[in-house]
């Protein structure tokens, strides 16, 4: 039984900082790749970040330089450290092991 469950979200300032995590379970966490997904109201969900399975990582190009995917294989969670915070990163954030498996998101709100 894989489950992944997010936690960290909430209502932050433009230009405040948030840290999500996605505790896993039932899964081989320290041979999968990882990623964050965002999805807007109206708009499709898109990829934030990855981590893979030995640790190097890539970004989409708005996040790049402010938002910062990590993992704990012994604690089997993810993370993603959100910095600058912008309204436009307004969204729920998904994590998901690449296989099918998806959390059940946690919001993240920019709001002055």
């Amino acid at each position: 039984q894989v489950q992944l469950v997010e936690s960290g979200g909430g209502l932050v300032q433009p230009g405040g900082s948030l840290r999500l995590s996605c505790v896993t379970s039932g899964s081989i966490f320290s041979i999968s790749d990882m990623a964050w997904y965002r999805q807007a109201p109206g708009k499709q969900r898109e990829l934030v970040a990855t981590i893979s399975s030995r640790g190097p990582t890539s970004y989409a190009h708005s996040v790049q330089g402010r938002f910062t995917i990590s993992r704990d294989n012994a604690k089997k969670t993810l993370y993603l450290q959100m910095n600058s915070l912008r309204p436009e990163d307004t969204a729920v954030y998904y994590c998901t092991d690449l296989q099918g498996y998806w959390g059940q998101g946690t919001q993240v709100t920019v709001s002055s």
